[in-house]
């Protein structure tokens, strides 16, 4: 979802893109709306990589890793879930050093799961970047994630990791999922839904990227989220507003949201206030900063 609005935002701006792929088959239809891209094959798990590509390219972004919410959290989908991105990232690290290039810096992603639940709600000191990452399953991926591409720094290049929030957009990720229940005319607020979710629109996460590949001032990681952060129940009724005249709010118990979804329950329930100020400092600017304006627009 990302790469799709990257890739067409990029392009408009006159780049050229190259997007790896373990073959045309996997991303070809996924982005056929998309022009003048290039296909790139590499394969993570032999550990090679179109040359060409890497010695031809200015920035890299580093988007891949297994969806986190797509399947139960088993044991082998935690292994794939961690495996996946270490291992592109090794990748990556191994084909800089290996390949001439001149890549001038490596834009990675990354997600606020480094963030523990907030100690209190609400959380009057939000978590900035410096936090230690938490030490619970996200907490420990993320860890290892931003370590495994950390040694492109050692290769003289620059490194941007964006730490990313919720993203809402239409064509992916969780917005649909919340929707799904407006269907029927129920308002889905999980557990408590005082839980504070901190989120991004898609645009501004797209600009976010394209911000830290030309602002060579950008340096380590910045937490990706808007400046307006929303309770899931705020989320949940704004949408139901939008959508239905007539809805039914509808707590979903916790206890139920475990016995659906596992551990993964764990990270639908936390709350995690996120701070901005670090990009914002950058100079960034937010299109969509408040839950009110996004769900007009989407």
């Amino acid at each position: 979802m990302v790469g799709r609005a990257l890739g067409q935002a990029l392009l408009e701006k006159g780049y050229k893109v190259i997007v790896f792929t373990r073959g045309r088959e996997h991303t070809i239809d996924a982005t056929a709306a998309i022009t003048g891209i290039v296909f790139a094959e590499w394969n993570v798990e032999q550990q090679w990589v179109n040359k060409e590509a890497i010695a031809g390219a200015d920035y890299i972004v580093h988007l891949a890793g297994a969806g986190v919410a797509d399947k139960r959290w088993t044991k082998k989908r935690k292994q794939a879930i961690v495996e996946s991105r270490v291992n592109s990232s090794k990748l990556l690290v191994d084909s800089l050093e290996k390949i001439p290039n001149k890549v001038k810096a490596v834009i990675s992603a990354s997600a606020i799961g480094w963030y523990g639940p907030d100690p209190s709600i609400p959380n009057l000191k939000p978590f900035a970047e410096d936090d230690a990452a938490a030490d619970d399953f996200l907490g420990k991926t993320c860890e290892q994630w931003e370590d495994s591409i950390e040694p492109v720094t050692m290769l003289g290049k620059r490194l941007v990791k964006l730490r990313t929030g919720i993203v809402l957009s239409n064509d992916g990720g969780a917005l649909p999922e919340f929707k799904k229940p407006l269907k029927f005319g129920i308002a889905a607020i999980l557990g408590s839904g005082k839980q504070v979710v901190s989120w991004i629109h898609i645009d501004d996460l797209v600009r976010m990227y394209i911000a830290a590949i030309e602002n060579s001032a950008m340096n380590g990681s910045y937490n990706a989220v808007a400046p307006n952060r929303a309770s899931n129940k705020e989320l949940t009724i704004n949408l139901a507003k939008k959508r239905n005249r007539f809805y039914i709010p509808v707590h979903v118990p916790a206890f139920l949201l475990r016995f659906l979804l596992g551990e993964m329950s764990i990270e639908v329930l936390k709350s995690t206030t996120v701070s901005c100020k670090k990009i914002k400092a950058t100079g960034f600017s937010f299109a969509f900063p408040d839950i009110t304006a996004v769900i007009r627009t989407i």
